[in-house]
């Protein structure tokens, strides 16, 4: 079973970008990956999926801020954040956007201050 570790999340200024990267200890390059986040008191939801093509998809909440890519010789996917919003403040997880899901790792946090 692939486990997933993200990585990359802080404590940053509105305005300011973090990466975030998510290592898998197996292979990755069939799978359509995205990068999902939760809110405290909130559903956990997808902000952005890489295909196996590179295609990417985003919610409009991110769209022009946020990019994911992958690196499958790596077998990492990665999302660069920018012009963050205190509204992104969230845990944010990676895993694959088909089903079913790989086990959930334990997200990294990304705090964003006015």
């Amino acid at each position: 079973q692939v486990q997933l570790v993200e990585s990359g999340g802080g404590l940053v200024q509105a305005r300011g970008s973090l990466r975030l990267s998510c290592a898998a200890s197996g292979s990755i390059a069939s799978k359509v990956m995205g990068w999902y986040r939760q809110a405290p008191g909130k559903q956990r939801e997808l902000v952005a999926r890489v295909s196996s093509d590179y295609t990417t998809l985003y919610v409009d909440s991110v769209k022009g801020r946020f990019t994911i890519s992958r690196d499958n010789a790596k077998n990492t996917i990665y999302l660069q954040m920018n012009s963050l919003k205190p509204e992104d403040t969230a845990v944010y997880y990676c895993n694959t956007a088909s089903y079913p899901p790989f086990p959930w790792g334990q997200g990294t946090q990304v705090t964003v201050q006015s």
